[in-house]
């Protein structure tokens, strides 16, 4: 499988538009339902549609050995986060993080149930509904830490205010950290570099130059930042639900259309980042195209 510059998409082909508040991801495929011949049959089995063999899914006790699982993952998370969260006044990122080396991961969730009941109960009486999502990130040395999103439903336009000392408290098990998520414009690709990316700095600089890791640039607290795409991604185990969320918060609804209608959802927004994947499979190669419109930035 590799990426190629991006392509041309004919007006009249299909395509499937996801619009995520201000963000619209359009995906084309030139061969459609042709990309897998193989079909689950159960957690255990699947069956290969051109051979009519059974086999069975070898389990892999690391998640980096399931990367394209791991990949749509984070793909979902992306959606969920633009698609609840747009860095206006009433959404809060907070970090909790731990004194203590956190590697027990069931006690890393019941630890943020508890947060989370105590942090309703003292702020929905002033501020209303809040709707939240978890996702725990990993540390080289074996830690996990919480990256919270808040967002108060009945605050729409204004702004939040919450004391960082307030929020330390109710969390009790070491540092917390309060970021505005304002001016954020794509708060899932912000998220994503910390969780799956690991920053370029003095130290690996040059292990990415001479291993030619592929890097991305993602603005962060206003400054552009390089991280090296999936870096961090090695240190998530096999099997762990890597994040939690309320009920309030909703994945995107999808459309199909043809590449030609586009302009009635994008207007004359053209893509800010476009991808294409080809995939080699045993009689042909089929073709993945992506394509990112953010409104907010208008025309490139």
């Amino acid at each position: 499988m590799e990426e190629e510059s991006r392509p041309a998409i004919s007006p009249i082909s299909s395509v499937r538009v996801t619009k995520m508040n201000h963000l619209v991801e359009v995906q084309h495929m030139e061969f459609m339902n042709r990309t897998n011949h193989i079909k689950k049959l159960d957690k255990e089995r699947y069956v290969n549609l051109k051979t009519g063999e059974i086999g069975e899914f070898n389990h892999s006790e690391v998640r980096s050995d399931s990367f394209n699982s791991l990949r749509q993952t984070f793909k979902k998370l992306r959606y969920l986060i633009n698609n609840n969260y747009t860095g206006v006044g009433n959404e809060l990122h907070i970090t909790l993080t731990y004194e203590e080396n956190m590697r027990d991961t069931k006690k890393l969730y019941s630890d943020f149930d508890k947060f989370m009941k105590r942090f309703r109960y003292k702020y929905s009486k002033q501020y209303g509904s809040i709707d939240y999502m978890t996702v725990v990130e990993p540390q080289e040395r074996g830690a996990w830490h919480h990256h919270l999103l808040i967002r108060f439903n009945d605050m729409k336009g204004k702004k939040i205010f919450i004391p960082n000392n307030e929020v330390c408290e109710i969390w009790g098990h070491g540092f917390t950290n309060i970021h505005s998520l304002k001016g954020v414009d794509n708060i899932g690709a912000y998220l994503s570099a910390y969780l799956t990316d690991v920053e370029v700095n003095s130290t690996n600089v040059h292990q990415v130059i001479a291993d030619k890791r592929e890097l991305k640039i993602v603005e962060v607290d206003g400054q552009e930042k390089k991280f090296i795409k999936g870096g961090r991604l090695h240190l998530y185990p096999s099997g762990m639900n890597l994040y939690r969320k309320s009920k309030g918060i909703q994945m995107p609804e999808r459309q199909e259309m043809k590449y030609q209608d586009i302009k009635k959802v994008v207007g004359s927004t053209t893509p800010n980042y476009t991808k294409q994947i080809v995939v080699e499979q045993d009689d042909f190669t089929n073709t993945i195209t992506y394509e990112q419109y953010n409104m907010k930035r208008g025309e490139q």
